[in-house]
């Protein structure tokens, strides 16, 4: 039985962390016709700080103090630089240039690019059945940049879509770096990682001559939400439903719920119509992560047995 309700617990904290991911492409999209996307990045990391500093001295098993070391500064210096600075900079400016469908269902493609980096990083060997996999996702790809005409190849908006897929590889090499990075407790890297990244973001907008000001009422209100449900409280969240759960898989395939969730609130909320080509390609990309996963999992458990 308490294996049961450890179970039940882990779901629903996935859920809840599910559920508020899938509101980011909202978010980002309605906050940035109050704020350009650049200052929402500064004011959004303001409140992800505010709020995980709170998480963290709630949580006597953390200390921040111990953090604040040369070997943690250094490791967080590179992993901050991609996340959250490059990754949200890119992401937001895709989001300013394209619908909020597009740009969220192509920065879901990160899973793709993480398998062909696995390559240099992680030293690992792609199987065949990982390119079928990879090809049937970049249909969904090329099906969604060219608004439902692939045979054409025409990119209506091609700066943009280039950002959503970069965004996707600053994420890949991000998880890669957090994958190596295996002494930190994952709060405290997530921490130590936003407070440097927001340096860098106040580095970036003094460099660039942009002017930082208090924005409107709608534009904190958007940085807060994004703030706390996209860079701080949901990824604590997910951690406690990885912990809880008995098998990180039962709920690591659960966020990719999010994406068709999203598409949900984009409709209601933005008021995008939501094309059938959108949902045409989110399905050829999930489905080619999907297959990934599955082979893999079962190439696996051959070699295991």
């Amino acid at each position: 039985m308490g294996f049961m309700k450890q179970q039940k617990k882990a779901y629903i904290l996935a859920l809840v962390a599910i559920f508020f991911w899938s509101t980011m492409s909202s978010a980002f999209k309605i906050s940035l016709r109050y704020i350009q996307f650049d200052l929402l990045l500064f004011w959004s990391a303001i409140f992800g700080i505010v709020a995980l500093t709170i998480i963290l001295l709630s949580n006597k098993e953390i200390n921040l103090n111990k953090q604040f070391n040369k070997k943690s500064i250094v490791r967080s210096a590179v992993m901050g630089f991609f996340n959250p600075f490059l990754y949200y900079i890119v992401l937001l400016k895709a989001y300013s240039l394209l619908e909020a469908q597009v740009a969220g269902i192509l920065n879901y493609t990160w899973p793709i690019v993480l398998v062909i980096l696995s390559v240099p990083f992680l030293k690992q060997k792609i199987p065949l059945y990982s390119f079928v996999a990879l090809f049937i996702s970049f249909i969904g790809i090329i099906v969604i940049g060219t608004d439902g005409s692939p045979l054409n190849f025409e990119f209506n908006e091609p700066w943009g879509v280039f950002l959503a897929l970069l965004s996707s590889l600053f994420w890949a090499i991000y998880w890669i770096l957090n994958l190596k990075d295996k002494d930190r407790k994952s709060e405290e890297k997530i921490f130590l990682n936003l407070l440097i990244g927001f340096i860098y973001v106040a580095i970036y907008l003094i460099s660039t001559g942009v002017k930082i000001t208090i924005p409107s009422w709608q534009a904190l209100l958007g940085s807060a939400y994004i703030g706390m449900f996209e860079l701080s409280i949901s990824f604590v969240i997910w951690l406690n439903a990885l912990k809880y759960s008995s098998n990180t898989a039962k709920v690591s395939n659960l966020v990719y719920l999010s994406p068709f969730v999203a598409l949900f609130w984009i409709r209601l909320t933005v008021g995008e119509e939501i094309h059938l080509y959108t949902v045409i390609g989110l399905v050829f990309i999930i489905g080619g992560i999907f297959l990934q996963q599955f082979l893999s999992g079962k190439r696996k458990n051959m070699e295991a047995g």
